[in-house]
């Protein structure tokens, strides 16, 4: 207070000589008292000295916010840089899994594209068991006379008709089945292309933002950037999005390896299947080529006696023939000698011996005539049959002939054109 006192007393003797020639000038009429001229420099000091006591507080608060500010900006920045790069973990482990995803999907597609080629191969290749087995069953319906029966062989062929007609079907069955999961792990395969392609541009971006610094040179104002953040998802629907994806891919997966082990296995029992039944349908018909064989070389070997029997009666017959001619002669001899013996005159016409004995030798050679032309009809009618016999044969015969070079050289011929095993496999 003292130096105040001082510093007020030489103010105002600094200021009375103005004041005086103020007085003596005369330009005011009405002047500040001492008193209002010393309360006004206090009240200037005063206002000076509390501004500089705010400022001196203002400036420590400053560096005080200036310091806090600087450790919440730094830790907030170093926070995010965090996250960001906690996000690329996750982001990075996902497209991964993505990628993952996508491989095993192009794989098991590759695989079911060659399935396909297989499974239309193979339905290609019944189209020939097929026309084997109908043609098979179109020339037997050739047969003649009682080789036109419903055989063993015609029983087989029917079912293996009916087994390529069925083994056809599957194969078409799966075929779509193929066809449909091509399209389901194509499209699988492109959503999750979409999710890994939106994954890795995120991943980039991320990046970039995690590079940033305070004294990165590219980074510029955006003042509408916070105002997108109510149109986001929140993380939990971001991770359910890829773990559907990453499901679907996984169940599709599972499908086509499961449809590929069944093509597989189908593909194998049907070849089997229709190489048993042929072998089947080659057993029969080999058995019915040895019965049609064995019956024929029957038939002739009956043929060849018949035309011995034939032969032998046709001379017997011919024999027949001259054993009733030859008892032409006694027989007109007998009836010439009861002729003229009739003649006889008077008492001389008697029955004598001769002329029992020519009776009886008349009588003998008249029974013997009727049995000889009673054999002669038998023997004749024993011919009629024997060629009615021949002839019989020898139809049967022809018939057995020409069912064998149906079933043999016809059938079995054609057999011979059966695919093979890899060929029905689709390979």
């Amino acid at each position: 207070m003292s130096e105040v006192s001082a510093n007020a007393g030489a103010d105002r003797e600094l200021f009375a000589a103005p004041l005086a020639c103020v007085h003596t000038a005369g330009h005011r009429s009405t002047k500040y008292s001492p008193t209002e001229w010393l309360s006004g420099a206090m009240a200037t000091l005063q206002r000076a000295l509390s501004d500089q006591q705010e400022a001196k507080r203002i400036q420590c608060s400053s560096r005080a916010l200036k310091s806090e500010v600087e450790t919440v900006a730094i830790s907030a920045q170093g926070r995010g840089t965090r996250l960001l790069g906690t996000r690329l973990q996750n982001i990075h482990s996902q497209r991964t899994e993505l990628e993952c995803s996508v491989e095993c999907l192009s794989t098991h597609t590759d695989l079911l594209l060659g399935l396909k080629r297989r499974l239309e191969k193979a339905l290609l290749a019944t189209d020939m068991p097929l026309t084997i087995a109908s043609d098979n069953l179109s020339c037997r319906e050739r047969r003649l006379g009682q080789d036109l029966v419903r055989d063993q062989v015609e029983e087989e062929l029917l079912k293996e008709v009916e087994l390529i007609r069925n083994v056809q079907v599957l194969l078409k069955e799966t075929l779509d089945q193929a066809v449909n999961q091509i399209r389901f792990n194509r499209e699988t395969k492109q959503t999750l292309e979409l999710d890994w392609s939106d994954k890795n541009e995120t991943y980039s971006l991320d990046e970039l933002c995690s590079h940033y610094n305070n004294r990165s040179t590219d980074t510029q104002h955006h003042p509408s950037s916070a105002k997108l953040h109510n149109q986001l998802c929140d993380e939990d629907a971001w991770l359910k999005f890829t773990e559907n994806n990453l499901a679907k891919a996984k169940y599709q997966c599972e499908s086509s390896e499961s449809l590929h082990v069944f093509c597989e296995r189908m593909l194998q029992e049907a070849a089997e299947n229709l190489l048993a039944q042929s072998a089947v349908v080659n057993q029969c018909f080999s058995q019915r080529c040895e019965d049609l064989s064995k019956a024929k070389r029957q038939l002739e070997l009956q043929l060849s006696q018949v035309l011995e029997q034939i032969g032998s009666q046709e001379h017997n017959i011919s024999s027949l023939q001259q054993a009733v001619y030859d008892k032409e002669g006694p027989l007109r001899v007998a009836q010439s000698r009861l002729h003229y013996r009739t003649q006889r005159p008077n008492m001389e016409l008697c029955k004598d011996q001769p002329q029992i004995s020519l009776l009886n030798e008349l009588e003998e050679i008249s029974s013997s005539v009727s049995l000889l032309r009673q054999q002669l009809s038998e023997a004749r009618c024993s011919l009629a049959q024997l060629e009615e016999s021949r002839m019989i044969l020898e139809k049967d015969i022809n018939c057995k002939t020409h069912s064998l070079f149906i079933d043999r050289e016809k059938c079995m011929n054609h057999r011979m054109n059966y695919p093979t095993a890899l060929t029905l496999s689709g390979y």
